[in-house]
């Protein structure tokens, strides 16, 4: 099973705390980890885990991670030879402190594209074609604007089924994949205050494949053009951390639609990978197996 991912890589550094403080009060780090995270590294780190062979592209690795990555990866099926190591670029990494369900993230990424779009250098890679023809099936990360398009376009010229996530529902991106999954924080980042009831006939209309509307962990909708819309109650586990829950059911989706599952094989299978993943901490340093996501299903 080969499957490309195209999107945001970078290092994350997480803090585990039991209580986010009050102002000017103290709190302890309970647990802290390094390691590649972004929707795309993520990805990449549950589908290897899951028995997928994974080939990545997207952010420019610069020289504060271009060690973290050759070393994360090292022994995993994932692939990294279409990455540009850029000793130039300091690189792109992000903070987030957790405390159970609840998690605040902090970082840079407004400067990383804020640069680009304001005359300065472009930190990520175009996609390849090889790469489109080299995977059975991809996830595409709605992040780099024109060059996310053209992968997606890509994937259609060479018939390619894609994943995306978090993209507006008029978007050629979200109209010509096979699966799109959208967030309640992206739902509010597009279009405010608005319900995942109203927007989810938008984006079942505005698409050819399947539109799931993820709620964290609470019951879901999830649907096709002209179709009844359908619900699905995740698992339930006990939360260590939400950190990579989202990107976690991204993986699982792709590797549902590589093994040719129906839309409420998906659902259920995707929903057992991010409810693995939630039980533990930090999930991408002990990735979902296959083995505990189909235990997990049969339930």
């Amino acid at each position: 099973m080969k499957i490309y991912l195209y999107g945001m890589i970078c290092a994350s550094n997480s803090f585990k705390i039991n209580e986010f403080p009050s102002p000017d009060e103290y709190t302890e780090i309970q647990q802290s980890a390094r390691f590649i995270g972004g929707e795309t590294g993520t990805c990449a780190t549950v589908l290897s885990s899951l028995g997928a062979d994974v080939r990545i592209d997207g952010t420019h690795i610069g020289k504060s991670m271009a060690e973290l990555i050759r070393d994360f990866y090292h022994g995993k099926s994932v692939e990294l030879n279409s990455l540009t190591f850029d000793d130039s670029f300091e690189g792109l990494e992000d903070y987030i402190l957790i405390s159970g369900d609840i998690r605040t993230p902090f970082g840079r990424f407004g400067h990383f594209f804020g640069d680009y779009y304001n005359g300065g250098k472009k930190h990520w890679n175009e996609p390849k074609e090889s790469d489109i023809l080299w995977c059975g099936v991809s996830a595409i990360d709605d992040c780099f604007g024109e060059d996310s398009r053209r992968c997606a376009e890509l994937c259609i010229q060479h018939g390619k089924p894609y994943v995306t996530i978090d993209c507006k529902y008029d978007s050629y991106i979200h109209k010509h994949s096979a699966v799109t999954v959208i967030s309640g924080e992206a739902l509010k980042m597009h279009y405010g205050d608005v319900t995942r009831s109203e927007m989810f006939p938008l984006y079942a209309e505005n698409s050819d494949g399947l539109t799931i509307i993820t709620n964290g962990g609470g019951e879901f909708f999830y649907g096709r053009r002209g179709e009844p819309v359908r619900r699905f109650k995740p698992f339930r586990v006990r939360a260590e951390s939400t950190l990579g829950a989202g990107d976690t059911f991204k993986a699982g989706c792709t590797y549902a639609l590589a093994k040719g599952m129906d839309d409420n094989e998906l659902v259920r299978f995707a929903s057992a990978c991010a409810a693995v993943a939630v039980s533990r901490y930090p999930s991408q340093l002990y990735p979902p197996t296959l083995r505990e996501v189909e235990a997990l299903t049969v339930i």
